[in-house]
């Protein structure tokens, strides 16, 4: 066995979708792996293991599973087993070689993790909820592929920009799959396919040079509403989670929208939240995105809403530092939606909502650490989480969805 080869017990997971492994004292985060196995691992840095190297942790990729997990299953993308050299694995479903239920089970736990570290402890971690029954594959409704330089077409491999020419997507929906099959060559750059609500694809062409395509407006429906959208701008990539997280907020909210106060919705989009606020008996709602072309969208989307949407253009930071005092006393009493990018929400956003004195906040966040930072700001701020939900709109990889509801304390 080579130097940069290590026989390691695996003994958790981290955030990230990588597992957790000692060797003579020191954490390894491996990739691959499932907790319980034993597995043999290559080191990714070559300076790894030399006298110069203080590092607290090393990174490695297993090579070899020693002794399997009994939740270890096939990959379900063949061309990222474990079998393969792992600079030649595709990106994107780091999980896809565990159990799927057990894959929901690791979840809450990278949450729990997150919560007793980052945000205080005492917060219990709810299930990970599956969205449906099916096998996990088949539910990626927009996929972006890599051209390089020599005109190859696919996903990067993982943790790294190299690009992987693959037979199959197994996690796209399979009318997008079909279509990545018959991609010609093309300029180096970026491709993306979506799936939008009417069901035809669309294959959007970035490159890195020359002119960028006009962007085309598509739809995406959510209950009886219908949602503009530009074809490569943001909307949930689950078939099913917009209509999820639609019913997380009203469940969460549902009896504390007080009409005669105003609401907001920050990182609104193109007007989710601020429709689920609206049907909840809002009559006067402002919801703040930085994409101009988003907040056009959710103006126009919201134009027939029973209440009175205002569509502001803005860094949602920037937007409630400039608030006067005056305008802040508008949303007293109020409620707050806020769905920050997976960096969060951070102190600032946090501080500035709660000097507003909503009665409730809804936090949707993508990320369980960025969450649990932002949950410990709110906590010292006197606001506690009165309940937690947890989805896995993102089966097969590391990623998944929490939903806080949030009061001050008592």
């Amino acid at each position: 066995m080579t130097s940069d080869l290590l026989d390691l017990e695996i003994t958790g997971i981290a955030h990230g979708g990588v597992f957790v492994a000692r060797h003579e004292g020191r954490v390894v985060f491996v990739s691959d792996a499932v907790p319980g196995e034993r597995v043999r691992a290559r080191l990714t840095d070559p300076a790894a293991g030399s006298e110069t190297d203080t590092r607290s942790f090393w990174r490695a990729e297993t090579v070899e599973v020693l002794e399997a997990s009994p939740h270890r299953r096939r990959h379900i993308w063949r061309e990222a087993d474990v079998t393969r050299a792992p600079a030649d694995r595709p990106g994107g479903a780091d999980l896809g070689h565990i159990e799927l239920a057990h894959q929901r089970t690791l979840k809450r736990q990278v949450l729990a993790e997150a919560l007793d570290r980052f945000a205080g402890g005492g917060i219990e971690a709810p299930e990970v909820s599956a969205l449906d029954e099916s096998d996990g594959t088949g539910w990626r409704t927009r996929v972006t592929l890599h051209v390089d330089a020599d005109g190859r077409i696919g996903p990067f491999a993982a943790r790294s920009h190299r690009v992987i020419e693959t037979r199959e997507l197994p996690l796209a929906r399979p009318v997008i799959a079909d279509a990545a099959r018959t991609l010609a060559a093309a300029d180096p750059g970026r491709i993306t396919l979506v799936e939008p609500g009417d069901g035809r694809v669309r294959v959007i062409p970035q490159p890195e040079k020359g002119r960028q395509p006009k962007p085309e407006v598509v739809w995406e429906q959510v209950r009886e509403r219908r949602f503009a959208v530009d074809a490569g701008g943001f909307w949930q990539v689950h078939p099913h989670a917009a209509t999820t997280l639609d019913e997380a907020v009203r469940g969460l909210l549902d009896g504390r929208v007080d009409t005669r106060s105003a609401h907001l919705d920050l990182y609104g989009g193109v007007g989710l939240f601020a429709a689920t606020l609206s049907d909840l008996g809002a009559r006067r709602v402002t919801t703040v995105e930085s994409s101009k072309r988003a907040t056009a969208h959710a103006a126009a989307n919201l134009t027939k809403a029973s209440a009175r949407v205002s569509a502001v253009t803005a860094r949602v930071d920037r937007f409630l530092a400039k608030m006067e005092a005056d305008a802040a006393k508008t949303f007293s009493g109020g409620t707050v939606v806020l769905d920050p990018p997976r960096s969060g929400a951070g102190r600032r956003v946090v501080e500035a909502v709660g000097a507003l004195h909503p009665s409730a906040v809804v936090y949707v966040a993508c990320d369980p650490v960025a969450l649990a930072r932002d949950l410990k700001t709110f906590r010292g701020l006197g606001w506690e989480p009165a309940a937690l939900r947890a989805y896995d709109l993102f089966p097969h990889s590391h990623h998944f969805e929490t939903v806080a509801l949030l009061l001050p304390a008592a």
